[in-house]
């Protein structure tokens, strides 16, 4: 681990990398926590959350995390008080069996509170950290670090301030809260010193396989499940009081910002459009290697000063209820501003600055993603992107498709996708195209100011799976891309104009 984190800093940047210089990695930045004087470095962590997301249903690992905060508490040790520390269990059956082992306090001796069933931190729902905090790592630009028991650890994802963000059990995660870095060695350095002043190490507070199975057998009852899930339907009573409209169909409101009736059908014919290529596209955005779905989809907290932001303040959504994109997911326009929002995007086109912006080509100017986005199609004008390798992997599926379809973006260019979302965007009858082996943008000098024409045959059955086309630009280049159409359904999405339009068509085309 200690090995990884120094090859992440030492990296060029993207994924796992920071590319901070040699002469800066041990900087300081000294900061006032409420008073006391504190200090943070490179790795430091400031979020330490057991969520929901993946292994909130092992009990062994449950309770293993609260026996690791047992031995800690009862040892002396304490996690720094700046450090935001959370429990979100995925079911209520965890509080049951914490409580009955007498364990829970110990967790929330360290900070470790249950804050609520359900996503949290993986999902950008940590909150705020503190305000001392979050000006010491933007002011000194420090690598602060997030250590959580989720599924998504992509920069900009747990926490806009968080680049390095690690996934670990709940019990790894008590550990390095307690540690306070991810630049450690548990089998060399110790942890910190208990109350003796004696310096404690991670094996004297790392149970025993014996240990945590133990307090399984006595803690975890079947009376447990039954009780929680016999009571699932009296739930919240919030949520219970809510009035439920008796029609089959939902009345859109439109004055919601959290549920918007989405554009996919308008103006929508029975009649497929037939495929269609690219004619003088822009580039709204060229990247290199590593691109993720995280970096694609709205996911974690609306920015203050993002597009999405200002969507929401027009319509009289103060700064403290913005919440966050995954529970506006039901809006599509907030999820078309937030793709491409990533505050950790790397664009060629910026010359090195980091940010959601882009140039908007035909004027020079500096303009958020989104807002470059519409200006060209305001004017009639297709985009295009273009990539490098692996673009697409992660696991935010469906609006890293949709949301650059909003943007009406018509086809990317890379050397190679991840398979699924390569599917996705087929599905949302964006063209994927790879660069032949050898080629990039790189190679073939491509700056992402030229235009680009694809020519495909007009009739789907002219088109087959893997076939190559040429891509020209208006500066008289000309290059070979193979049409990453890799089956005969994704060439029926394709001339449907989409999957969803397919599956509407089918649809009202069997009732006829």
């Amino acid at each position: 681990m200690k090995a990884d984190w120094h090859a992440c800093l030492d990296n060029r940047v993207g994924f796992k990398g920071f590319a901070i210089p040699k002469e800066s990695q041990n900087r300081v930045a000294k900061f006032s926590f409420h008073g006391t004087p504190a200090e943070l470095r490179h790795g430091d962590v400031v979020i330490a959350a057991i969520t929901s997301c993946t292994n909130t249903s092992n009990p062994s690992v449950m309770l293993g995390a609260a026996v690791v905060a047992k031995k800690a508490c009862e040892l002396g040790l304490e996690v720094k008080p700046w450090i935001k520390t959370s429990l979100a269990p995925g079911s209520g059956v965890v509080t049951r069996y914490l409580q009955k082992s007498g364990l829970q306090k110990y967790l929330n001796q360290l900070g470790f509170d249950i804050v609520g069933y359900g996503c949290t931190t993986c999902i950008g729902n940590s909150g705020d950290i503190d305000e001392s905090v979050a000006s010491a790592i933007s002011e000194n630009d420090m690598v602060a670090a997030a250590v959580l028991s989720g599924n998504r650890n992509f920069e900009g994802r747990v926490h806009p301030l968080t680049r390095a963000n690690y996934l670990a059990s709940p019990p790894l995660v008590v550990a390095y809260s307690l540690a306070g870095t991810v630049d450690i060695d548990f089998e060399k350095e110790p942890i910190g010193k208990g109350k003796d002043g004696k310096e404690i190490f991670f094996r004297d507070i790392w149970p025993s396989s014996e240990e945590v199975a133990n307090v399984v057998q006595s803690s975890v009852l079947p009376d447990m499940f039954k009780a929680t899930y016999q009571a699932i339907t009296k739930g919240n009573p919030m949520w219970n009081e809510l009035s439920v409209p008796s029609s089959d169909l939902y009345a859109w409101d439109s004055t919601s910002t959290y549920i918007h009736k989405p554009p996919f059908f308008k103006d929508m014919t029975m009649l497929p459009p037939g495929p269609h290529g690219v004619k003088d596209a822009y580039c709204l955005l060229n990247f290199g290697d590593s691109i993720t779905t995280d970096h694609v989809s709205p996911a974690g907290s609306i920015h203050k000063d993002s597009p999405a932001a200002k969507f929401l303040l027009e319509h009289g959504v103060d700064r403290r209820d913005f919440n966050s994109y995954g529970s506006r997911r039901g809006n599509d326009e907030v999820m078309a501003r937030g793709t491409f929002a990533n505050i950790r995007l790397v664009n060629k086109l910026l010359e090195g600055e980091v940010g959601p912006k882009t140039i908007h080509i035909p004027t020079g100017e500096k303009l958020s993603v989104y807002d470059a986005a519409m200006r060209y199609k305001t004017a009639g004008q297709d985009t295009v992107i273009l990539a490098g390798a692996e673009y697409g992997s992660g696991s935010s599926r469906d609006w890293a498709a949709k949301g650059p379809m909003m943007l009406g973006i018509k086809a990317v260019i890379a050397k190679s996708f991840e398979q699924i979302h390569r599917s996705n965007l087929v599905g949302m009858g964006i063209i994927p195209l790879c660069f032949k082996p050898g080629d990039d943008a790189d190679t073939l000098a491509l700056m992402g100011h030229e235009r680009y024409t694809i020519n495909l045959p007009s009739s789907v059955s002219e088109i087959r799976p893997g076939q190559d086309v040429t891509v020209a630009t208006d500066t008289s280049k000309s290059f070979s891309c193979t049409v990453r159409f890799d089956t005969e359904v994704e060439l029926a999405y394709f001339n449907h104009g989409g999957i969803l339009q397919y599956v509407i068509r089918n649809l009202i085309g069997s009732k006829q």
